[in-house]
C-alpha cells in the first residue's frame, strides 16, 4: 500500500503561525466586547478569559474568542481597576486594544495590550442615565426632576425629631454594618437605638430581586421605624450596580419610610442615593448624620430650656417690681383711706349724739297724724269700696248666662261643647242650641253668611 503524503502536526501549526503572524504580527486593534470566563493567578500576574459579542436584539452570543494579558498588559488592567474603581472581571463591557497571536500549543488567541477606561466609566453612565429617565417618565406621582435634583417621595418626608428605631438592609458579612452599628451603639451622647437587621446580598445587579425583596419586607413588618438604613463597606464599581437598579430605585423613592444610604461609594452618587431621604458616602457616616439629627434636636431642648429659664426670671423680675410698686401703692392707699374712714366716724358719731332726739320727736309727730288721718278717712273709704262692690255685683247679674238667654240669645254646642266659631258648624252634623229654659237638638240642613242686619239698632 503506498504511503500517502503526510507531515507533522507541529509542521502545520507552524505554518498557521506563520500566516497568522504575518498578517496580523505587525498590528493591533481596538475592539470592544464583553468579558466572560475570567481568570486570574496573582502568582503569576496573568488575565486568562474570552472576550465576546452578544446579539443587541437577542442577546446570543455572535462572537467569541480566546484572550490573555501578561506583563504590560496586566499592568494596563491594574491601571484600569485603579482609575474606574471597577475590576476587571466578568460581564463588563470594555473596549481593548489586542494583537492576534497563533500558538502551536494554545491556539489562537487575542493578547491585551492596552484599555480604555473612559469607555467602561461611559458605558456604565450611560445605562445609569438611561435608568434615571425612566425612572421619571414612568413614575411622575413619586419622581420628579428639578434641575440637577431629583424630588422624590421619600426625599420629602419629614425625618422624626428623634431617630430610634431603625431598620438596616445590609450583609451579614458587611463590615461597614459593623462600623455602623458601633459608631451608633457607641455614640458620646449616651442616645439609645433599637436596631432590627434584614440581611441580603448587597453586591451585583443579579441580587437586585433578592435585596428588593428585603426592602418590602421592611415594609409588611408594620414596624414603626424612624428610617431605614442601607449600608455596605465599599467595593468595585460593579459591586455598586444593584444600587443602579430600576426596581430597586422605584422602591426607594417610593418608600413611605425616609431611607438613609451609607454604601462606601466614594466615586459618584447610585441611583439609590438620588432616590434615597438621605445619601451619605459610608457606614459610619450614614451613623454619624443620624447621631448629629438627634444631637440637634437635643441641642434645639436645651435652647428652648435656657430661654424658658431666662424668660422665667425677666417674667419674675418684672413681677417682683410690680408687686414692690403694688405693695407701696397699697400701703400709701390704704392710709389715705384709713384716715378719710376715720373722718367719716367721727362726723358719724357727732351725727349719732347730736340728732337722735329731733329724729325720734319727728317721727312720734308723724304717727300721730297717720293717727288721725285714718280715723277721718276710715269712714269714707269704706263707704265708697261698698259702692264699688254694689257696682260690680250689677254687672255680674247683667252679664249672667241665663239672664243673657232671656233676652232671645242661645248657647250653640257641637260635640257636647259650647262653640262660637262658625267653621265648628257642619252641614250635615248634630248641632244643640240652648234657649232659655229649654235645649233644641237639630241636624244643619244649610249653612249661609249672615249680614247681621238684626243686629243694625
Amino acid at each position: 500500500m503506498p504511503e500517502i503524503p503526510h507531515i507533522r502536526l507541529s509542521d502545520l501549526n507552524n505554518k498557521i503561525t506563520e500566516a497568522i503572524t504575518g498578517a496580523f504580527g505587525a498590528t493591533s486593534y481596538w475592539v470592544i466586547a464583553d468579558v466572560t470566563n475570567h481568570t486570574f493567578r496573582p502568582q503569576k500576574n496573568y488575565h486568562h478569559f474570552e472576550l465576546a459579542e452578544k446579539d443587541p436584539n437577542s442577546n446570543n452570543i455572535i462572537a467569541k474568542i480566546a484572550g490573555k494579558a501578561w506583563g504590560g498588559g496586566a499592568d494596563k488592567i491594574i491601571q484600569f481597576e485603579r482609575i474606574t474603581g471597577q475590576q476587571f472581571t466578568n460581564n463588563i463591557n470594555v473596549l481593548v486594544n489586542v494583537s492576534v497571536q497563533y500558538h502551536p500549543v494554545y491556539g489562537l488567541q487575542l493578547n491585551l495590550n492596552d484599555i480604555d477606561t473612559n469607555f467602561t466609566l461611559g458605558v456604565l453612565e450611560q445605562q445609569r442615565q438611561a435608568t434615571l429617565e425612566r425612572l421619571v417618565a414612568e413614575n411622575p406621582g413619586f419622581i420628579q426632576k428639578s434641575a440637577d435634583r431629583y424630588l422624590t417621595k421619600n426625599n420629602q418626608l419629614k425625618l422624626n425629631a428623634v431617630i430610634q428605631r431603625i431598620a438596616v438592609i445590609s450583609s451579614s458579612t458587611s463590615a461597614g454594618r459593623e462600623d455602623f452599628k458601633h459608631t451608633l451603639l457607641n455614640n458620646p451622647f449616651g442616645y439609645r437605638f433599637y436596631i432590627d437587621d434584614y440581611f441580603t446580598v448587597v453586591q451585583g445587579e443579579s441580587n437586585a430581586k433578592d435585596f428588593l425583596g428585603k426592602i418590602v419586607e421592611v415594609f409588611m413588618s408594620g414596624k414603626p421605624y424612624d428610617a431605614v438604613v442601607i449600608t455596605r463597606g465599599g467595593g468595585a464599581q460593579t459591586d455598586f450596580l444593584i444600587f443602579d437598579n430600576y426596581a430597586i430605585g422605584k422602591a426607594v423613592a417610593k418608600f413611605p419610610i425616609p431611607i438613609i444610604t451609607g454604601i462606601g461609594h466614594q466615586k459618584n452618587e447610585t441611583i439609590a442615593d438620588l432616590m434615597a431621604h438621605t445619601a451619605t458616602k459610608t457606614p459610619t457616616k450614614a451613623a454619624e448624620f443620624i447621631i448629629a439629627s438627634n444631637k440637634a434636636f437635643e441641642d434645639s431642648l436645651l435652647h428652648l430650656q435656657n430661654a424658658i429659664v431666662i424668660k422665667s426670671q425677666q417674667l419674675f423680675s418684672a413681677q417682683l417690681q410690680t408687686l414692690s410698686a403694688v405693695n407701696n401703692t397699697v400701703v400709701n392707699k390704704s392710709k389715705s383711706i384709713l384716715f378719710a374712714r376715720k373722718s367719716e366716724l367721727v362726723n358719724m358719731y357727732t351725727q349719732l349724739v347730736s340728732t337722735p332726739k329731733m329724729v325720734l320727736y319727728n317721727r312720734v309727730n308723724d304717727i300721730a297724724n297717720l293717727v288721725a288721718n285714718i280715723k277721718t278717712f276710715k269712714a269714707q273709704y269704706l263707704k265708697n269700696q261698698l259702692a264699688y262692690l254694689g257696682h260690680y255685683s250689677s254687672v255680674i247679674r247683667i252679664m249672667a248666662p241665663d239672664n243673657i238667654l232671656r233676652k232671645g240669645f242661645a248657647i250653640v254646642k257641637i260635640n257636647g261643647q259650647i262653640t262660637s266659631n262658625p267653621e265648628d258648624i257642619k252641614v250635615g252634623k248634630e248641632m244643640e242650641v240652648i234657649l232659655s229654659g229649654i235645649q233644641v237638638t237639630s241636624t244643619v240642613k244649610q249653612k249661609t253668611t249672615y249680614d247681621g242686619a238684626d243686629f243694625d239698632l
